[in-house]
């Protein structure tokens, strides 16, 4: 989901959607799941497209690049002209960007995968480089669609400034109602149509537009809460969905990121306790951690590190908020989460500038990826309303309340229409493979769990020793291809991910003891 936490102290929460090095953010992100909402509907979501008139697209050839990625895919782009409010379909309309890998079939299936991008506020056609070897099965049969959700990328996108600026104490509600507002004078189109049902809306205008009868949905975290929500309000027009790092309707996005985190944080440094070598070096990476966070709390120094994009020095305050928000990240993906324990503990003793530095990359490449504004119109008119009735003070796991944040925010922020039925658990024939990482931080396998009882044609896979977003782990990009290719997922053969593990814990800087 989502990727799916307050990451970082100087910027605003992030509900990740939403990678290694440079690759961290695009697999981070596709890492990472709100005006009261007392409308009855969100417009044109019905299963028979009456009433509107979609002109067929005409792609151009173009290359797909992913920041910052050695990677680039050939495409064919164009772009769908989509109605701002669905409900009003001759009122003010918006163009989204959308781009068809093509299939290397002669012959390619008539219904080809749109891929949904996490976030909320990812762009689908950035994304897709990093992880196109999840899709290399798929495309043996299908074309791959990417549409940019409206308000990112390239779909009108609602960028906003960064969150609070001020790194010499943690954030107030004041502070971020601040920035809430702040962002809402800089953009130039109204928010409130900016939501998931507007979305899944612009989804089957760019079907029509293809002229295709049906469609395949692999969503990645937020996208997978699209997916869902597609299939309910257009469950003739879906063939079958993928959902990776599974988001169930009932869930208020950030509600559970604390707990989640927690269990997470628990894992890691049981894993450590448990490894000979690294328990010796770095004793308990849990109570290191949180040693480390009460000291910064009370005195946050100033470090002087090596930024390791621009390898320019630089000189700032390391907070426990900042840290705290690189250590969300670290537990998405299991590589890292082994090299938490060494970190950790140079931080401990005096040696900061590794995961200072490591904080301002991800700080960048993160904060480069998501379209804020996107984040802000999703999760005040669809997750603000479950947010405001839980009890306060319940989300503070590392000193940060990302409910609090997030609430805050919503207070001045407009709000869009959700059907009354968004929050209600998916019950569909839908044939559906849904996927999860054991060590997930923020969509973990019981989310997974609760959406398959709804599915009655369903099945829940379950990756060992992994982390957020599983689909190019191992031998997943085969059996998503052969899922999709039969609509079935009861016979496929999944022992090929048996062989799938954690990495063990890092005993020093050169890794792992062999």
């Amino acid at each position: 989901m989502l990727s799916c936490a307050l990451m970082l102290q100087r910027r605003r929460p992030v509900l990740l959607e939403p990678s290694r090095c440079k690759a961290l953010a695009a697999t981070l992100l596709l890492a990472t799941p709100l005006v009261a909402a007392a409308a009855t509907g969100a417009g044109a979501a019905n299963d028979n497209g009456a009433g509107r008139a979609v002109v067929p697209l005409a792609f151009e050839p173009c290359t797909l690049a992913a920041p910052d990625l050695p990677i680039t895919i050939a495409a064919g782009c164009a772009t769908v002209d989509v109605p701002l409010d669905h409900a009003r379909p001759a009122g003010p309309r918006i163009q989204l960007a959308v781009a068809r890998v093509a299939s290397t079939a002669k012959r390619p299936e008539p219904d080809p995968v749109f891929m949904l991008a996490g976030g909320p506020g990812q762009s689908a056609l950035d994304s897709f480089p990093a992880v196109s070897g999840a899709f290399r099965e798929v495309l043996r049969s299908r074309h791959v669609v990417l549409v940019d959700q409206r308000g990112t990328g390239r779909s009108h996108p609602l960028k906003c400034p960064s969150g609070p600026q001020d790194d010499s104490a943690p954030p107030r509600a004041e502070d971020w109602r601040r920035a809430a507002a702040d962002c809402l004078a800089q953009l130039d189109i109204d928010p409130r149509y900016f939501t998931t049902s507007e979305t899944i809306a612009d989804l089957d205008d760019v079907r029509s537009a293809l002229g295709v009868a049906q469609v395949n949905l692999v969503g990645v975290s937020y996208g997978t809460r699209v997916a869902l929500e597609y299939a309910r309000r257009y469950p003739q027009r879906t063939r079958a969905i993928v959902l990776d790092g599974v988001v169930p309707p009932t869930l208020a996005l950030g509600a559970e990121h604390g707990r989640n985190l927690a269990e997470a944080l628990e894992r890691i440094a049981a894993a450590c306790i448990r490894d000979a070598v690294c328990h010796r070096q770095f004793a308990d990476p849990h109570q290191t951690l949180t040693a480390l966070l009460e000291r910064l709390r009370e005195s946050p120094p100033m470090v002087t590190y090596r930024d390791p994009l621009t390898d320019v020095e630089r000189t700032e305050r390391m907070t426990a908020q900042r840290i705290a928000g690189v250590i969300r990240l670290y537990a998405y993906v299991p590589t890292l989460a082994a090299m938490l324990p060494f970190t950790l503990a140079e931080a401990a003793a005096g040696r900061p500038q590794r995961l200072m530095a490591q904080a301002s990359m991800m700080e960048s490449l993160v904060g480069e990826q998501l379209d804020l504004g996107l984040q802000l119109a999703v999760a005040c008119t669809e997750d603000a309303p479950l947010l405001e009735r839980l009890p306060p003070g319940r989300e503070t796991l590392l000193g940060e309340d990302f409910v609090g944040a997030m609430v805050a925010q919503c207070s001045v922020w407009p709000r869009g229409r959700m059907p009354p039925d968004f929050h209600a658990p998916l019950v569909s024939s839908v044939p559906a493979l849904l996927l999860s990482g054991e060590l997930d931080p923020v969509t973990p396998p019981r989310y997974g769990d609760e959406v398959l009882t709804g599915l009655a044609h369903g099945r829940h896979l379950v990756a060992r020793g992994q982390g957020h977003n599983v689909m190019v782990a191992g031998c997943m990009p085969r059996l998503i291809g052969q899922f999709v290719r039969g609509a079935e997922a009861s016979s496929l053969d999944v022992r090929c991910l048996d062989g799938l593990t954690a990495p063990p814990p890092f005993g020093g800087a050169y890794g792992w003891e062999p």
